[in-house]
């Protein structure tokens, strides 16, 4: 239609003009362009259509500008049809364009919806309406109101956030930038690697080989390059919109110099409502084009932290194990928490490195024009600055780097002493690693106070700067000449001026210290991205690879590429089918071997291959936050028949009979309601489950009975085992008679020993349809209720038989084997699922931020340096308001008839000091907040820690440490640099939004009657926004931690990660959980904008009545008063946006104060010392231990692990305690040490009932060498003795009787040999053996042994075993232990069985009566 009309027009006037009729050439010519356009209009509407394009920004603007330009002409034709004498042409041309004017305005309308969605694009759950909102609701964040109004309505949950838009997604972002990331780095030979070796990169999640090539360039490659190519272009649309945005800025002043001479001058009225609408159009422009900014560099900024965690992680799947030394997993979760945050707060602010000199540049060209040479004043006080603002930066990026490298340490600590609270508390070491901690923090603090400090010094600069600015130039001006008179637009268009340079000049320093920042952030980050990875080649896996299955040809191998080999010349050759043995004492290279297969180790020479898929079992179990069930399916289908036959197998039926939901219970953090035993077994599951070519065993029978271990090993390995088909010659291993068939001896099952006790079950009878369930496990945190507890025995003999069937048989009757007791688990697993979840899941508060949270915070500041700040901001703005009103006099001062002013000096000298003051009540107030601040971090921090040492271990069983790490990293960051700049900035915000509505109210009183509608709608706009905006970040806060739980569980299990090739699966998970938290995130600062716009057009609104005020009360007051008003109304925009960002970002990150709340509000253990209760100094004198009737569970609500136990050992007597895995054992030395409490009974020690007195004094006494050895990254001697308590003889003479006297000598450091984090540069004998020698050292009366030589070999145990014998002669000593032969010499044995005591006799009796003892002794081989 609009085509047709403009055609219409042009033909119109050619025949005019063929005609002899006089035609305007603007008739001819605007219909051909206007043709045109409409034509390329139509093109673009296709065009979309034809893309699926919903929307056209293109389209939108040009409808709005031609709606804007018609509006012109329209006027113009409405004159027309007023003056009259029309002639018929330019009737046509009327109707034409009213017609066309009405389509446009249609066209205009129809703008502000989208087009349907195309047929064939499929509809999606939970779309976010961004993708399906128009250009108009894009720039005014319309479509984000939607969850504005649900959030307003009720608190917010995960179910309302809506999906990421695919460009946000950390899937694409990833590929993007590891694509990018390995194209820089292909570029570049690492200095640390010869020419020839490889570097080995993740592409598009896959991981792939870069051979390093000759033409590489020397250095490093630029991870600033990357991030730039990949987040460079988007940004780049955002500076652009920066540029449209500064020049917008300074229309204001020119529009309010225009109207300060429109008081001053006889001018039309209408012209000062014009000037008037033209400031409040202008504004509205500004704030649409500044919040888009904001929305680009935000958006920015969330995907650059989506790359950094997606590549970090990424990073830490590959790495070698000499870069994973210089990088904790302390140090790895503060680069994806606090550096990738720091990325993120640059980005919204890093255009201001040109954009402050552009604006600066501009704002110095406008001032000449007024003041002319004067502005160089004050260009020269602003060069003086420079060198005092790059003083503070230089110092601000020393004390970053310092204040990072303790904020790693510390965490790295804390990461340590989480993995190993139990045994830190068994040693009563907790409070002594919190000195530890604590020291760190001190010297975090010390760093952090002189940091706020010099942040003081820079608000003091920078607060000073534009007042320096302006007094320097004003006085100059008028000194330099006595004619040069300050009239009231000289002094408020550059009074505005001089606010629009403010932001600049507040910005640059801010900004260089923030890149200073994200300068430590990148060199860092790209240290560990550069770091080196294990090569993927180092072991051949093609199906085509020479040799047998397994093959190691003249193979040497290491830690690390500067460290001496571990395995030299290896020559290994194993034919499919094998089952070989790798046997060797402590620190021999047993597990490093296996290592070597996987590609863990550093290959420095040598070939080495094996053929097909792999499936792993570590020596110390990993085991992930998942129900047991997905344990076992590690990412594989579910099969029902080989599951069943995997879990049978492995001897998991029992423990799925005694767990609340079978083999749905969820499993917590590293296994932690586990036995060890039960762990290894569902390890060994789940490589069963797998059905791999190559099955690698470290040690994975150490945690497990005798007995079990027996089963286990018939039943996987043996001649009808699971894994038959994968072994052949089994029957000519034993005919060897060599070693390997003494340890298969020691292992397998054979008939013979089986038949004469069993009941025999013909193996051609069907698989038998049990009723009875077998032993239940009682020794796990969750355990089985009382009458399954008591269905045991009869059943057992079938045990082994059943196992024995076929695979066949098994498949064939898989539904009839499912016997009545699985169906209950089933429906067990059902009902209890959700209600016995372990691991708590971390709750979002909802509601209004209670007034406590900020009141705990201030008290934490202390209410006398809360005053002071407070007062001291108060007496700023009032100095500042009385400078703007004592420049609005001096402005109006009568002229002498020469053209001059009296009391200059006085008005210039007046005006300097109410300035001076300002910035000294800044200083004073920026000085207070860091003193205050710094308070608080220390009370906050301290608090917290304390109460988490002292919290129970059912805390830490239910807690994942991610999230607790989580509390001690991103959120205690919150309260040290955070929140105190929030404070700080809302109080400066809001004291100066105060004096700008006094200052116009004064100025203008009529003012006064639209403030209380105007804040009235301020208010409501903002509680909108409050309400959803906190709701938001609290679930942003909770979606972190699995970010970094998840990381943490990886970190441990990579080695398995990589065994089972599941790298992409891992990164895949991390994605989904990345995603999750942005999926907070992004509405959050969507948000933000969303508010701003509405805030600004509220001030916006406040500019519009100020102006039109002035107009209408043109005459009343003077130009100084105008100028004054409107100059402070054109910062109210500003004001407002910054009062609710700063009150909301306060309200939103004031969350970390109630999260580390929270935490220091934990249930706390029995008190440490009880005075008047303290055990005498040589307590226990004898060792007697009496049990009374005693029964523990783990927490409340959960069945009793040990139930009324009387037993009396009697000084000096050693016990050995045995039991099938998870019969109790290990809690009942967990009920000695008090790690968990007795729910009724008690334990007495020397007479002195342990409930009674304090913790301290209780595990002090007590010596124990754990089941899974704890070490902490630091020297051998730290690990031995933490707080040097002993001398080196006795060090050394420890070291020797735990048998490592020989291996540490060897070591070049000696006892100030490096532990990395969890001593993993340790064997896990090795380890063992150390925490030998703390027992040692202690040489307490009582000693605990839980599987304390499991992790070595036999002939070491013996050694270990009279080392204890010998050392330990006098002390009363449990040993807790698989292998019978170490307790066969006990004084007596106790046997447990379901938590009770089944027998308690010498071994030699116990032997003779023929009961559970005697059958396990059997099943070992020792009777």
């Amino acid at each position: 239609m609009l085509w047709i009309l403009t055609w219409v027009d042009l033909g119109r006037g050619i025949w005019e003009w063929y005609n002899g009729t006089a035609v305007l050439y603007v008739d001819l010519v605007t219909p051909l362009i206007v043709g045109v356009t409409m034509a390329i209009a139509a093109f673009f509407i296709y065009y979309d259509r034809l893309k699926g394009v919903r929307t056209s920004g293109l389209l939108t603007i040009y409808w709005i500008l031609f709606l804007l330009t018609w509006a012109l002409v329209f006027r113009t034709k409405v004159e027309q049809i007023q003056n009259g004498g029309l002639t018929t042409g330019e009737v046509m041309r009327i109707v034409t364009f009213f017609i066309s004017y009405a389509c446009v305005i249609a066209h205009f309308l129809m703008s502000f919806f989208v087009d349907l969605p195309p047929a064939y694009e499929p509809q999606k759950l939970n779309t976010s309406p961004q993708e399906s909102a128009s250009f108009i609701s894009h720039m005014f964040f319309e479509w984000f109101s939607k969850m504005i109004m649900l959030g307003y309505k009720n608190p917010l949950v995960d179910n309302d956030l809506w999906d990421l838009i695919p460009d946000d997604k950390s899937g694409r972002i990833s590929r993007r930038f590891n694509k990018t990331w390995s194209a820089e780095k292909a570029k570049y030979k690492n200095e640390n690697e010869e020419v020839d070796d490889d570097t080995a990169r993740f592409e598009n999640t896959d991981v792939d080989v870069l051979i390093e090539q000759p033409g590489r360039k020397k250095g490093k490659p630029s991870l600033f390059k990357a991030m730039v190519r990949v987040f460079g272009p988007y940004y780049f649309l955002g500076s652009l919109l920066k540029v449209v945005s500064d020049l917008l800025t300074f229309v204001s002043p020119q529009l309010l110099s225009a109207l300060i001479l429109f008081t001053s001058n006889n001018a039309p009225v209408w012209q000062g409502y014009m000037l008037a609408v033209l400031l409040f159009v202008t504004a509205i422009l500004q704030s649409i084009v500044l919040q888009q900014y904001f929305h680009v560099c935000f958006t920015v900024g969330m995907r650059m932290r989506s790359a950094v965690v997606g590549a970090v992680y990424r990073k830490a799947m590959v790495l070698s194990n000499s870069a994973r030394k210089e990088s904790t997993v302390g140090e790895v979760v503060n680069l994806m928490s606090v550096d990738a945050q720091r990325f993120m707060d640059l980005m919204t602010y890093l255009n201001t490195v040109w954009s402050g000199p552009f604006q600066i540049i501009l704002a110095m060209y406008f001032l000449w024009q007024y003041l002319g040479a004067a502005v160089l004043a004050g260009l020269g006080v602003m060069l003086l600055l420079i060198p005092i603002n790059a003083l503070i930066a230089r110092k601000t990026h020393q004390l970053q780097v310092r204040q990072m490298k303790l904020k790693d340490e510390r965490i790295k600590l804390m990461n340590e002493i989480l993995n190993g609270i139990k045994v830190l508390k068994m040693y009563a070491w907790e409070m002594s690693f919190k000195d530890k901690v604590k020291a760190i923090r001190d010297k975090e603090l010390d760093v952090l106070r002189t940091a706020a400090y010099l942040n003081a010094v820079g608000s003091f600069t920078w607060v000073s700067a534009p007042f320096l600015v302006s007094l320097t130039t004003f006085a100059v001006y008028v000194l330099s000449d006595s004619s040069h008179i300050l009239t009231a637009q000289k002094a408020f268009v550059s009074l505005s001026l001089f606010n629009i340079l403010r932001f600049p000049l507040v910005m640059l320093p801010a900004v260089i210290a923030a890149i200073v920042q994200a300068s430590v952030s990148m060199t860092r980050l790209s240290k560990f991205l550069a770091g080196d990875e294990l090569d993927p080649d180092a072991v051949d896996h093609s199906p085509t690879a020479h040799g047998e299955v397994v093959e190691v040809d003249n193979a040497t191998f290491t830690w690390g590429k500067k460290d001496e080999p571990i395995l030299k010349n290896i020559n290994l050759s194993v034919p499919s089918g094998s089952l070989v043995a790798v046997v060797g004492q402590v620190g021999t290279g047993k597990s490093s071997l296996i290592s070597a297969l996987l590609g863990d180790m550093d290959k420095v020479e040598g070939y080495v291959s094996v053929k097909g898929s792999i499936a792993y079992v570590a020596q110390q179990a990993w085991i992930q936050n998942l129900t047991v069930q997905d344990n076992i399916l590690f990412g594989k289908p579910f099969d029902p028949c080989l599951y069943h036959q995997t879990v049978d197998a492995c001897e998991l039926k029992e423990d799925f009979d005694m767990l609340p939901a079978g083999d749905q219970t969820e499993i917590g953090e590293r296994g932690i309601n586990l036995s060890g035993g039960q762990k290894q077994r569902v390890s060994i599951a789940r490589a069963v489950y797998q059905d791999a070519d190559v099955y690698l065993f470290d040690d994975p029978l150490s945690a497990v009975d005798a007995h079990v271990g027996k089963n286990i090993f018939d039943n996987v390995l043996g001649p009808r085992g699971c894994l038959k088909n994968k072994i052949g010659h089994y029957d000519e291993l034993l005919e060897k008679n060599g070693a390997f068939a003494e340890f298969l001896r020691n292992y397998a099952n054979h008939e013979d020993s089986e038949s004469t006790d069993e009941e025999d079950v013909p193996p051609s009878s069907p698989p038998p349809i049990f009723e009875e369930e077998l032993e239940p496990d009682v020794d796990a945190d969750e355990t089985a209720s009382s009458d399954v507890i008591a269905r045991r025995n009869r059943t057992i003999q079938f045990k082994r038989q059943r196992t024995r069937t076929s695979s066949s048989d098994h498949c064939k009757s898989g539904k009839l084997r499912r016997r009545k007791t699985d169906r209950d688990i089933d429906i067990k697993a059902q009902q209890k699922k959700k209600d016995d979840k372990l691991i708590t899941t971390e709750t979002a508060e909802t509601g209004n931020i209670k007034l406590s949270v900020a009141l705990s915070y201030m008290r934490s500041v202390g209410y006398l340096i809360c005053s002071t700040i407070a007062l001291a901001y108060c007496l700023q703005n009032a100095a500042q308001v009385g400078s703007s009103i004592w420049l609005s006099q001096w402005s109006t001062d009568p002229l002498n008839p020469d053209g001059t002013q009296n009391g200059t000096a006085t008005r210039l000298g007046v005006y300097g000091a109410l300035g001076m003051t300002q910035a000294l009540m800044v200083l004073g107030s920026s000085f207070s907040m860091s003193y205050g601040s710094v308070v608080a971090s220390t009370l906050l921090h301290s608090k917290m820690l304390v109460r988490i040492f002292r919290a129970p271990m059912s805390f830490f069983d239910t807690t994942p440490l991610g999230r607790i790490v989580n509390r001690f990293s991103k959120d205690i960051y919150l309260i040290d640099e955070v929140i105190p700049r929030c404070f700080t900035g809302l109080l400066m915000t809001g004291f100066q939004c105060l004096s700008t509505f006094v200052v116009i109210v004064y100025s203008t009183p009529i003012f006064a009657v639209v403030v209380v509608p105007l804040l009235i709608l301020y208010y409501f706009v903002q509680r909108f926004y409050i309400r959803t905006s906190r709701q938001l970040k609290r679930l942003e806060s909770i979606s972190r931690s699995p970010i970094y739980s998840h990381f943490s569980e990886t970190i441990a299990g990579v080695s398995t990660i990589r065994a089972y090739g599941l790298q992409k699966s891992f990164m895949k998970q991390n994605e989904i959980k990345l995603d999750t938290n942005q999926m907070a995130y992004y509405p959050n600062i969507v948000s933000n904008r969303w508010l701003a716009l509405r805030l600004e057009l509220v001030g916006n609104l406040i500019v519009l009545f100020a102006a039109i005020f002035a107009v209408v009360e043109k005459g009343k007051i003077n130009d100084g008063i105008v100028g004054l008003s409107i100059s402070y109304s054109l910062q109210i925009t500003m004001m407002l946006n910054w009062l609710v960002r700063q009150a909301s970002e306060l309200e939103t990150n004031i969350v970390a104060v109630e999260r580390v709340e929270e935490y220091s509000s934990v249930v706390q253990e029995a008190e440490l010392v009880i005075d008047g209760s303290r055990p005498p100094s040589h307590w226990p004198a004898e060792g007697s231990i009496k049990f009374e009737d005693y029964s523990t569970r783990y927490r409340e609500g959960l069945d009793l692990v040990v139930k009324n136990i009387t037993i009396h050992i009697n000084g000096g007597e050693k016990v050995g305690i045995v039991g099938r895995t998870g019969a109790g054992k290990s809690s009942m030395t967990l009920a000695l040490f008090r790690i968990i409490e007795s729910a009724s009974g008690r334990i007495s020690i020397d007479g002195l009932p342990i409930s009674n007195m304090g913790l301290q004094d209780l595990r002090s006494k007590l010596s124990i060498i754990p089941q899974d050895p704890v070490l902490f990254s630091g020297s051998l001697r730290m690990n031995l003795d933490p707080f040097e308590e002993y001398r080196d003889s006795e060090l050394w003479d420890a070291l020797e009787h735990s048998h490592l006297k020989d291996y540490v000598t060897s070591l070049s450091e000696k006892l100030e040999h490096e532990v990395t984090e969890g001593g993993e540069n340790l064997s896990v004998g090795q380890r063992q053996l150390v925490c030998l020698a703390r027992a040692l050292l202690r040489k307490s009366k009582i000693l605990v042994l839980d599987e304390a030589t499991a992790a070595v070999d036999l002939e070491t145990d013996d050694l270990i075993q009279a080392t204890i014998r010998e050392q330990f002669s006098d002390c009363t000593t449990f040993t807790i232990a698989h292998r019978l032969n170490t307790i066969m010499d006990s004084t007596r044995v106790l046997v447990l069985d379901a938590g009770k005591v089944a027998e308690f006799d010498t071994p030699d009796n116990l032997l003779q009566a023929k009961g559970i003892f005697f059958s396990m002794a059997k099943d070992a081989g020792l009777a």
